[in-house]
């Protein structure tokens, strides 16, 4: 009882243990229980707000701690937005972006406009004021499209984009209209703003992603990493409202440039999703709800009228802007609803805004009470479209991202028949992570493509001290798998000869794709080692050797090089696909260096795969100038050569130098050497089942063209 006695218990709670335990508890239990009655758990977050606010039970109060937390989930939200986003699909899509952007802020800028100034009956300074409003929107029910996979959606990219074009018409206005209540409006005061906001713009897109590199290739510790990512977040946040923009556009912008140095795969990806899904974009939807107050609803009808245009005319206003575009740019009605979802809901710039408008006095009444531009019903109004937009916005995105889930699903399923085995042969503990990272970008995201770790152990030395224990590297591969959310199944085989055990690992698990490392005592005359040149020999199915010389999440590019008739090999297709999977989980582009032949069938895969990835073609038949790639090669390159076993169509006899090149000249790049699918001896037609489609065509061909040609020189010779 003593110590009861001690606590402070009074209301609104004051003990930060206890605040923060019972902030904890609602964050664990509101998603648990509002999804059992089949309601989006943001909505859960924002009534639990409503319940332990000061407007409910006054079980807490709105003060720094909670604007603190709830302002990182809200710049949290904006950089997971940047940094989820398809860059290719938004160069791609920046037309429909800036037409979807002025769209969604016109259409309810001017519905908002009549609205407050005919209907409200507002004068025209504070119709515009409340009118930018009603165009901004806040990516509240993001973590639902995200949670579903859908992040990359063309849908969801329009939307992203048009926020950030909505927010900052908005905030341009909200700064002259600022600037006009206070009469400081002037060429001045927007010739500083357009110069700040270029050098911030200038700072973020060229300095931040030289200090990125820089970092990651010298620090891999993860924690220091995951700091540095958030320390960056709230750099840019702080520089754009140092340029009078909003701290959200900072963050989103911080999200774009760390885009390309994140994969999406990697460990560091899972810890930014889950300590922001964790414990930051909760306290966000909690502080929003702690903003609302229910009682506006008994205080009269004027605050009841004004809340009532507000919602209609903000969600309408909405909705017709997601049916257009969708109508203009040919999307499915899924996409519309996605669009609509996302873009519905109001929360922290609608806020500003509105609180901005507020605190602006614009004269004084005759007993003394101050004249605001935008007074307390329009306050209260917008608090009640907040919670009334996050609700439909929640409800709109959960129905349309779970379809939209299950379409990709199902054409994944249609696309994946199963028959695909990765293996990565770990031999080394100190190059475990490198290639566990690259083996899982080998398969598409969240596909269910199985991936092996085998550690092959020399019979005669497993009992020797000095030898590595597989038990330590399968367990680190296994760890280091499970930071990315994925499964590695791990094999151990013991056998007196490395390269037979490798072989019949890949027989018993019919494998069709074996990534290894270049072994640590490579040089010009035994660069392979007697392991690998053996599988080369004896295993017909894709082979990579990969030696990284520099984190894969730093490269800028990968230029692939190409042998000569590489197109009329089995598996050329496959390697091209890939490639292309690893340069979408990388977001870096390709160059192809080949014959034109050669360049003609990969642009034509390309656009039969309607790739999403930056492909340019150079034309290259000349292997005696293979070191011209050492010019064209920078040091953030990832350097491709798709060679060939001998006796193969594509193989030439200058792939002899390749070892000796690599190990002279490109020693400091990282590289990747590809051995494609090839058939042991031609086409074994009791296998032809093996072949690719591509080759049994052309075969057919040749054959159909070869018989017609006979058929014509016999008529000529009857003749």
């Amino acid at each position: 009882m003593l110590i009861l006695s001690a606590l402070d218990l009074s209301l609104p709670l004051r003990n930060p243990v206890i605040i923060f335990s019972l902030v904890l508890f609602i964050i664990l239990f509101a998603p648990i229980l509002f999804n059992k009655i089949k309601v989006p758990h943001i909505i859960g977050l924002i009534l639990a707000g409503v319940i332990v606010g000061p407007y409910g039970l006054d079980l807490l109060r709105r003060d720094s701690s909670i604007v603190l937390f709830g302002t990182v989930g809200l710049l949290y939200i904006m950089f997971l937005a940047g940094l989820e986003i398809d860059l290719v699909e938004f160069k791609k899509n920046r037309t429909k972006i800036l037409f979807f952007g002025l769209l969604t802020f016109l259409l309810p800028f001017v519905l908002g406009i009549m609205a407050s100034y005919y209907i409200l009956g507002y004068s025209f300074l504070s119709s515009m004021l409340l009118a930018s409003m009603f165009s901004t929107h806040t990516l509240v029910s993001y973590p639902i499209a995200s949670k579903y996979g859908i992040a990359k959606n063309r849908a969801v990219t329009l939307t992203i984009g048009g926020t950030m074009i909505t927010d900052i018409l908005a905030l341009l206005i909200l700064a002259g209209i600022s600037g006009v209540t206070k009469e400081e409006v002037s060429l001045s005061f927007w010739l500083q703003l357009i110069i700040s906001t270029a050098a911030f713009v200038s700072i973020v897109f060229f300095v931040f992603p030289m200090i990125t590199r820089w970092f990651f290739k010298h620090y891999d510790d993860s924690v220091s990493q995951y700091i540095f990512v958030l320390a960056m977040v709230f750099l840019a946040s702080f520089l754009a409202e140092a340029a009078g923009l909003e701290a959200i556009i900072g963050a989103f912008f911080s999200g774009l440039v760390l885009n390309k140095f994140v994969p999406h795969s990697s460990p560091l990806m899972n810890r930014i999703d889950f300590v922001g899904n964790a414990i930051f974009i909760p306290f966000f939807l909690i502080s929003v709800g702690m903003l609302v107050d229910i009682s506006v609803l008994v205080n009269g009808w004027g605050a009841l009228k004004v809340a009532g245009v507000i919602i209609f005319v903000a969600i309408l206003a909405k909705y017709l802007a997601a049916v257009i575009t969708q109508k203009a740019f040919k999307l499915t009605s899924e996409e519309g609803r996605l669009i609509f979802g996302l873009s519905s809901s109001h929360a922290a710039a609608t806020l500003a805004i509105i609180l901005v408008g507020y605190n602006i006095i614009i004269g004084e009444t005759s007993s003394g009470e101050p004249i605001r531009l935008l007074n307390e019903d329009v306050l209260n109004g917008t608090i009640l479209l907040i919670l009334v937009s996050c609700a439909v916005s929640s409800f709109v995105v959960e129905k349309a991202s779970r379809r939209l889930a299950l379409i990709n699903e199902s054409d994944s399923s249609d696309s994946d028949l199963g028959e695909e085995k990765i293996l990565i042969s770990l031999a080394y503990p100190d190059s475990v992570n490198e290639l566990v990272d690259f083996g899982l970008m080998l398969k598409p995201s969240k596909s269910s493509v199985p991936v092996y770790a085998l550690h092959v152990t020399d019979d005669e030395w497993s009992d020797s001290n000095t030898q590595v224990k597989p038990e330590k590297v399968l367990e680190k591969a296994i760890m280091h798998a499970a930071a990315t959310e994925n499964t590695i199944h791990p094999l151990t085989r013991y056998d007196i000869n490395i390269s037979h055990g490798i072989i019949y690992t890949i027989k018993e698990h019919k494998i069709t794709d074996i990534l290894i490392g270049l072994h640590h005592k490579s040089d010009q005359n035994k660069f392979f080692g007697s392991t690998t040149e053996e599988l080369f020999n004896k295993i017909p199915e894709t082979i990579y050797i990969y030696k990284p010389a520099q984190p894969f999440n730093t490269l800028k590019r990968m230029l692939v090089l190409v042998s000569k008739n590489a197109e009329q090999e089995p598996g050329f297709f496959h390697w091209l696909n890939k490639l292309s999977i690893v340069a979408i989980s990388a977001g870096i582009p390709i160059w192809f260096y080949a014959t034109p032949g050669t360049l003609s069938e990969i642009k034509s895969a390309h656009q039969k795969a309607k790739s999403q990835i930056s492909v340019s073609y150079s034309e290259f038949d000349n292997w005696e100038d293979f070191l011209i790639f050492s010019r064209e090669l920078k040091p953030n390159d990832f350097f491709v050569v798709i060679t060939s076993r001998k006796g193969h169509i594509s193989y030439n006899n200058y792939l002899e130098k390749l070892p000796y090149y690599l190990g002279t000249y490109f020693n400091s790049n990282s590289f990747l050497i590809v051995y494609p699918k090839q058939l042991d001896q031609g086409i074994n037609m009791n296998n032809i089942e093996q072949v690719d489609p591509y080759v049994i065509e052309s075969i057919a061909d040749k054959i159909s063209t070869v018989g017609k040609s006979a058929l014509n020189l016999k008529r000529i010779f009857k003749k």
